[in-house]
C-alpha cells in the first residue's frame, strides 16, 4: 500500500518558490491500478517521483507497507527501490546495450548471479513477448517493442510496485491498446500494484481500478473510475470525461433539430444492470407518451455498462413531466440545454 499523507513540494526558482505538490493526500490500495491524470504543470510528475525519493517532499510524508520512506537511511533506500520498478516516456534505453543487455542491467546492479540473470531475462522475454528479440538492439525495435522491453526491465528485480511515467503518451493508438494490456497482464498475473500518470483519460477508462485528478498541484477530485466517468463533479474532470465520451451529437445537429421544430432534448443515463431492462418503454406506455431516441451510445467500463441516450418524449405536458419524475427515480436524467455541444 501506498499512502500520500498531507504531501506537500515545493521548488526553489531564484527568488520565487513553486509549489508543485500542495497538500496531496491519497491511498493506492496493494494490487490496484491508479491513476494520475492532469494537464501539463498539474503536479503529477512530480508527485510521481516521490514515491521513489527522486524527490523528496517539503512536508508530510510518503508511506510504503506503513513505511515512511523520507526516513529510511541510504542502505534501506537502495533497497526500497529495487522494489520499485519504473517506466518511461521515452523508454531510456541503452542503445549500446541489447534487449537482454537492458533488462539485465538492474540485476547486476543487485549483485545477481549470471545464471539468476540469464534465467530471469529469458522469463521476461517471454512474459512481454520478445524472445525472438533478446539479441537486438533499441535502434532496431519498433516503439511498442522499446517500451515492452522497458517494462520487463522494470520487473527484472520483482518489484511489488510498478509506476508508469506518460508510458503510453508517444506511442500510436492500436500499440497504446497493446502496451496497456500488458500492463493490465502485470497487475493480474504477477499481483504488482501499479501507479500511473498520464495526460489521456482513455488511458485511465481502459485500465485503472482508480483515479485522482490533479490541477495546479492540488488532488481536485479522486475515486473509482466507474464513479468519476459516470459522475463528474469538477470542470476539469469533466473536461478529460468529454475528451473520451461520444455522449452527444455536434452542436450543428442540436441547432438543426431545434430549427425544424424538434421539441425538448433529454438525456438519460442507464448505470450498470439498469441497461438491461426496458425502463423508458415501460414508464413511457403507462403514461401514454411517445418519445423518440435521437442519439445513444453504450460503453463497458470495469465491467459495468453505462448506456447514454437523447430523447424527445411527445405527449401532453402533464404525463411528459409524470414520465420524466418516474425516470428520475431510477436513471440519470437532465435538460438538454438548445447551447450544449
Amino acid at each position: 500500500m501506498i499512502e500520500f499523507k498531507n504531501v506537500s513540494k515545493t521548488f526553489s526558482l531564484g527568488k520565487r518558490e513553486v509549489h508543485a505538490v500542495k497538500n496531496v493526500s491519497l491511498t493506492i490500495q496493494e494490487g490496484e491500478i491508479f491513476g494520475i491524470i492532469g494537464f501539463s504543470g498539474a503536479g503529477k510528475s512530480t508527485l510521481l517521483r516521490l514515491v521513489n525519493m527522486l524527490e523528496r517532499p517539503t512536508s508530510g510524508s510518503v508511506l510504503i507497507q506503513d513505511i515512511d520512506v523520507s526516513k529510511l537511511s541510504p542502505k534501506d533506500l537502495r533497497s526500497r527501490r529495487r522494489n520499485i520498478g519504473m517506466i518511461f516516456q521515452n523508454f531510456n534505453l541503452f542503445n549500446s546495450r541489447t534487449v537482454a543487455g537492458n533488462i539485465a542491467y538492474p540485476m547486476k546492479l543487485a549483485g545477481a548471479s549470471k545464471k539468476e540473470i540469464n534465467e530471469r531475462v529469458a522469463e521476461l522475454l517471454r512474459f512481454v513477448g520478445l524472445s525472438d528479440k533478446a539479441k537486438d538492439f533499441p535502434d532496431q525495435l519498433s516503439g511498442g517493442q522499446k517500451q515492452r522491453v522497458g517494462i520487463a526491465r522494470a520487473l527484472a528485480t520483482s518489484p511489488d510496485i510498478l509506476i508508469c511515467d506518460e508510458a503510453t503518451s508517444a506511442l500510436d493508438p492500436e500499440t497504446t491498446a497493446d502496451i496497456l494490456r500488458l500492463l493490465k497482464k502485470v497487475n493480474r498475473d504477477l499481483g504488482i500494484t501499479i501507479l500511473l500518470i498520464t495526460h489521456e483519460m482513455h488511458v485511465i477508462q481502459s485500465i485503472c481500478d482508480k483515479v485522482a485528478v490533479m490541477e495546479n498541484g492540488e488532488v481536485i477530485e479522486s475515486g473509482e473510475v466507474f464513479d468519476i466517468f459516470t459522475n463528474p463533479n469538477h470542470p476539469t474532470t469533466q473536461r478529460f470525461i468529454r475528451s473520451v465520451q461520444q455522449d452527444m451529437p455536434s452542436q450543428n445537429f442540436l441547432n438543426e433539430w431545434h430549427g425544424n421544430g424538434g421539441g425538448t432534448l433529454y438525456r438519460v443515463i442507464f448505470k450498470g444492470g439498469v441497461t438491461n431492462d426496458p425502463v423508458l418503454s415501460t414508464i413511457a406506455r403507462k403514461h401514454g407518451v411517445d418519445f423518440n431516441i435521437v442519439y445513444g451510445s453504450v460503453k463497458e467500463l470495469q465491467e459495468k455498462l453505462i448506456g447514454n441516450l437523447l430523447v424527445s418524449f411527445i405527449g401532453n405536458p402533464e404525463s411528459v413531466q409524470n414520465v420524466l419524475n418516474e425516470l428520475k427515480k431510477i436513471v440519470e436524467i437532465e435538460e438538454v440545454p438548445r447551447n450544449e455541444r
